[in-house]
């Protein structure tokens, strides 16, 4: 690979969002996470909801994959009932994103969840999910921090082997792992905060906290590694 590599990163498409003086559909995403991938080296490339069919074609392009954080995942992906707190739908995201996971899984091209996108990597592999845990978020919209403490011996732990603080916000965690799937970091109540596909030749990597939020680039900087 010649110069910076292109790293896609998944997107919202909302219903209504307003600037200048518009007020339509748009697909956005919060600055945190191109930057992210700008700070380490990469080159950011947005992937807004598309045909699921279109996934491969895009993934094909990219040298390295990060399925952001959103909106709670639709309990019928996982076989589940809908927890009164869990999130209203967000279909074709789900649909999307569980396409890109499945095509860059496919393809060897390395892979960052953050977040929801954890929660959708260990559901595209046929884990589940806890709907609602009390006590995972703070107020409305503001990140709180907490340590997590990583399981020596595993990728994760080879990046960052102390524990450390992260900046985080979910109400939903992972439950029943993904095939292959093994916990590569937890919190002290035994979140789940990590988890990673030791047994492929790609880099694939999941995170329940939010790496963009904070300063260290140890994690996108090993992604950008693996595309080499």
């Amino acid at each position: 690979m010649a110069g910076r590599a292109l790293i896609g990163v998944s997107t919202y498409l909302e219903p209504s969002a307003r600037w200048g003086v518009w007020d339509m559909e748009t697909a956005l995403l919060p600055a945190a996470y191109p930057r992210l991938v700008q700070r380490a080296g990469g080159l950011a490339a947005l992937l807004p909801p598309d045909a699921p069919e279109q996934a491969a074609a895009a993934v094909a392009r990219l040298d390295g994959l990060v399925i952001a954080g959103g909106p709670d995942v639709e309990p019928v992906r996982y076989g589940a009932e809908r927890d009164p707190r869990t999130g209203p739908p967000y279909p074709a995201r789900d649909a999307w994103e569980l396409a890109l996971i499945d095509a860059a899984l496919a393809a060897g091209v390395p892979l960052l969840g953050i977040c929801r996108g954890m929660q959708l990597l260990n559901v595209a592999l046929g884990g589940t999910l806890v709907q609602h845990i009390d006590g995972h978020t703070g107020p409305v919209g503001v990140l709180g921090r907490h340590s997590v403490k990583p399981v020596p011996g595993t990728r994760y732990a080879a990046v960052v082997p102390e524990e450390t603080d992260v900046p985080t916000y979910h109400h939903q965690a992972v439950d029943r792992l993904g095939e292959g799937l093994v916990p590569s970091a937890y919190a002290a109540d035994g979140t789940v905060e990590a988890v990673e596909l030791p047994s492929t030749a790609g880099w694939v990597l999941g995170v329940q906290w939010h790496p963009e939020m904070g300063k260290d680039l140890r994690v996108m900087r090993t992604l950008l590694t693996a595309t080499t």
